[in-house]
């Protein structure tokens, strides 16, 4: 699993289940070795902002308990782009479901700054 560091989103697992998405805001060592103050922005409404005191391993993906409960982080790793953009233009068309050939044109956003 890859390692886990400032600025990436991690998914928070809460007893095997997927409670959360939260971006590593801060990681900072705590004065026990192996020990970090980790400060995560949990993606939520509201945004919540929590400091948890948390081994390396546990920042890397190794399970932990928090109050009896086991609780894990996993690194959210972006997913391969698709393979149908267009190589001059960088548009992707896409065909909703159930319709022959209208399909829909999608502008990515940094090309609508350029306008």
């Amino acid at each position: 699993m890859p390692m886990a560091n400032e600025n990436d989103l991690v998914l928070v697992y809460f007893e095997d289940k997927p409670l959360s998405f939260a971006r590593i805001e801060e990681i900072l060592p705590d004065s026990k070795p192996n020990w970090y103050h980790v400060k995560l922005m949990l993606l939520q409404i509201p945004l919540q902002v929590v400091t948890w005191i948390l081994r390396d391993v546990y920042i890397n993906g190794e399970e932990f308990t928090m109050n009896g409960k086991r609780m894990r982080l996993e690194k959210v790793v972006t997913p391969q782009e698709s393979e149908n953009k267009d190589q001059e233009g960088g548009q992707e068309t896409i065909t909703p479901p159930g319709e022959n050939g209208n399909g829909a044109t999608v502008i990515p956003f940094n090309d609508r700054k350029k306008q």
